[in-house]
C-alpha cells in the first residue's frame, strides 16, 4: 500500500501542469507527496500527438472578445459562457508559465512569435512549435516535472479502479455529492500485482476515447479509462455525444492511429479538393476550408458520399515550400515516406476520430460529483468546447484548468480522512485465460459498431443498432472480466464499452442536431 497526498491519473499537459503547480508551492513550504501514474512511458499521452499548437490572445490586432466569440460559435453556442470568458482572459499567463519550463514556440526573424490561424480563428493567434507543439510541451514539462525531487512519476502503471465508499462495503448513497475518493486501485504491469494507491486528493488527466473508433488520430492509450472509472464510480458525464472528427488525417486504409495533417497546413493556405482538383468546401461554407472542423468533416463525408469515393485531397502546391518545410517539417517527411511530394503531389485525406468534448462534468476548478476527485483535460467536460472544440484550444484548456484545480485542491487537500479499513484488491477465484483472442474481436467489434452507427452522420435506426450490439458486448465481457486476472487489455476493453455505451445514450437523448451531432432524422 502507497500513500501520497496527492495522486494523479495521467502524465500529460493537464496532469504534469498540475504536478508542477503543486510541487513549486510546497517546496518552501511543508513536503508533501506527489505521484503520478501512467500506463506506459511518460511521455505517450494525447499531449504528444498534438501538432497545431496552443491558442491564446497575443497579437495587438487580436482581442478576448474575438476569442470568445470564435470558440462559442465553434461551439453553436451551447457553451458556458462564464467558462469560455475565463479560459480566453487567463490563457496569456497560462501560456507564459509554459514558457519559463522552457517551452518553445516558433518566432518570427524579429523575435515576435509566429502566430499561426486555424480553421474557425478570425485572427493570427496559435503558438507553435512546428508541428509537434504537443510533443515540445510535454518535453519541457516532464524536465520540470524532473526538478521536484516530491514528483514521483510511476510509468508502465495502469488505473483500474477508483477507491471511494463502495469498497467499504456502502453501497447506497443518499446524494451523489456524498461520495468521496480516497485514491485508486493500480496494476503494476511489470509484476501483475494490484496495488492501493491511497491519496487525499486524486486528479484524472486520462485524455481521450478514441480508440473505441476504427480510425482515429489518438494513440492507442486512448481508451477512455478516467471517464468509465468516473462512471462506475457515479461520477457525472455530459456531452458524450460530442465526437470532433478531425477533417484530414492523412488516407491510409488500416492505419491505426491514423496520422493527423495538421489544422494549422489550413491555416497556412491549403485547400481541399477533390482529385480533379474541384474545390467544394464553399458550398458549404462561407469560410471554405477555413471552416469550423465539424462543417468541413460534414462536408467532406457528404462529398465522399456522393462522388463514391474513400478520401478527398489538401492542395498545397501552390505554398512557398520552404516556409511549408520549415512550417510542417515531419508532416512533409510523413507524406513524403509514403510516395507523395507535396510540391507535386495533393494530399490524400480522410476525417478521423480525434477528439472528446465531453467527458466527466466539472466546475470552474476540475471539481467532480465526487469529493476529492478532480478531473482535467480531454476527459474532462468544462463547457469550453460545447458542441464543438475550437481548433488548439484544448492545450489551453488543459493548462488554464491545470491551474484552477491546483488552487482549489492546495488549502483543503489535507483535511481528509483516509479510512484504514480500505481492503486489498481482491481477485479470488479468477484465472489467467488464454482469451486474448475474445479480447480482440470484441475490439474489433466494438470499433466496427462504433464507426459505422456513430460516426460523423447519424440515425436513430443506427444508434438504436449500436446501442444493441454494444449491450451485448457488455454482457459477454462483464462475465469475462469476473473470471479474470486484471490485465490492461481486458480493463481497456471494459472501459471502451463503458464509454461508448454513453455516447450512444446521449447521442440517442439529443434531439436536435447541434455543433458534431448531427442526425439525418432530426432534419425537418
Amino acid at each position: 500500500m502507497a500513500r501520497y497526498d496527492f495522486l494523479i491519473i495521467g502524465s500529460g499537459i493537464a496532469g504534469l501542469s498540475y504536478a508542477v503547480k503543486l510541487a513549486r508551492h510546497f517546496e518552501n513550504n511543508r513536503p508533501v507527496s506527489i505521484a503520478v501514474i501512467t500506463k506506459v512511458q511518460a511521455d505517450e499521452t494525447n499531449t504528444k500527438y498534438a501538432q497545431g499548437g496552443i491558442a491564446a490572445v497575443w497579437a495587438e490586432s487580436d482581442s478576448f472578445e474575438k476569442h470568445i466569440a470564435d470558440t462559442i460559435d465553434a461551439g453553436d453556442g451551447i457553451n458556458n459562457q462564464k467558462i469560455v470568458d475565463m479560459v480566453v482572459r487567463e490563457a496569456p499567463e497560462r501560456i507564459q508559465e509554459l514558457i519559463d519550463y522552457g517551452t518553445r514556440f516558433d518566432r518570427e526573424p524579429d523575435g515576435e512569435y509566429d502566430l499561426a490561424r486555424e480553421g474557425g480563428h478570425s485572427d493570427h493567434r496559435i503558438l507553435h512549435f512546428k508541428d509537434i507543439t504537443g510533443a515540445e510541451i510535454e518535453r519541457a514539462l516532464l524536465e520540470e516535472a524532473g526538478r521536484h525531487p516530491n514528483i514521483q512519476i510511476f510509468s508502465h502503471y495502469y488505473a483500474v479502479e477508483l477507491i471511494t465508499q463502495h469498497h467499504l462495503g456502502e453501497t447506497v448513497y443518499r446524494y451523489r455529492t456524498d461520495i468521496q475518493c480516497f485514491g485508486a486501485y493500480v496494476l503494476n504491469r511489470e509484476t501483475g500485482e494490484v496495488e492501493k494507491f491511497l491519496a487525499n486528493t486524486t486528479l484524472l488527466a486520462t485524455g481521450g476515447i478514441g480508440s473505441i473508433y476504427q480510425s482515429t488520430t489518438n494513440p492507442t492509450i486512448a481508451t477512455g479509462d478516467g471517464i468509465a472509472m468516473a462512471y462506475r464510480a457515479k461520477g457525472i458525464c455530459d456531452n458524450m455525444e460530442f465526437i470532433q472528427f478531425h477533417p484530414t488525417s492523412y488516407f491510409l486504409p488500416g492505419q491505426k492511429p491514423s496520422f493527423l495533417i495538421s489544422e494549422a497546413v489550413r491555416g497556412f493556405g491549403g485547400i481541399l479538393k477533390h482529385a480533379d482538383g474541384t474545390t467544394f468546401m464553399g458550398k458549404y461554407d462561407e469560410r471554405e476550408s477555413l471552416a469550423p472542423r465539424d462543417i468541413t468533416a460534414r462536408a467532406i463525408d457528404s462529398e465522399m458520399k456522393k462522388r463514391g469515393v474513400d478520401h478527398v485531397y489538401l492542395d498545397v502546391r501552390h505554398l512557398d515550400y520552404e516556409k511549408f518545410l520549415d512550417h510542417f517539417p515531419n508532416i512533409n517527411q510523413y507524406c513524403l515516406d509514403h510516395g507523395v511530394d507535396v510540391r507535386t503531389d495533393m494530399i490524400p485525406v480522410v476525417p478521423a476520430q480525434h477528439f472528446m468534448c465531453g467527458g466527466i462534468r466539472v466546475n470552474e476548478f476540475g471539481q467532480t460529483n465526487i469529493r476529492q476527485l478532480y478531473a482535467v483535460g480531454e476527459c474532462a467536460c468544462t463547457g469550453l468546447h460545447g458542441a464543438n472544440r475550437l481548433a488548439s484550444n484544448s492545450l489551453l484548456e488543459a493548462v488554464v484548468f491545470g491551474h484552477r484545480a491546483y488552487l482549489a485542491t492546495v488549502d483543503n487537500y489535507d483535511q481528509v480522512t483516509i479510512p484504514e479499513n480500505i481492503p486489498d484488491w481482491d481477485d479470488s477465484g479468477t484465472t489467467h485465460p488464454e482469451e486474448q483472442v475474445l479480447v480482440t474481436e470484441m475490439t474489433r467489434e466494438l470499433n466496427s459498431v462504433m464507426s459505422n452507427y456513430v460516426g460523423i452522420v447519424r440515425t436513430y435506426r443506427r444508434l438504436k443498432r449500436a446501442y444493441d450490439r454494444v449491450e451485448l458486448l457488455y454482457r459477454e465481457h462483464e462475465k469475462l472480466y469476473r473470471e479474470s486476472k486484471v490485465s490492461v487489455p481486458i480493463c481497456e476493453l471494459r472501459n471502451m464499452i463503458n464509454v461508448s455505451y454513453l455516447v450512444i445514450k446521449m447521442a440517442m437523448a439529443r434531439r436536435e442536431n447541434v455543433g458534431l451531432h448531427f442526425n439525418q432524422d432530426n432534419v425537418k
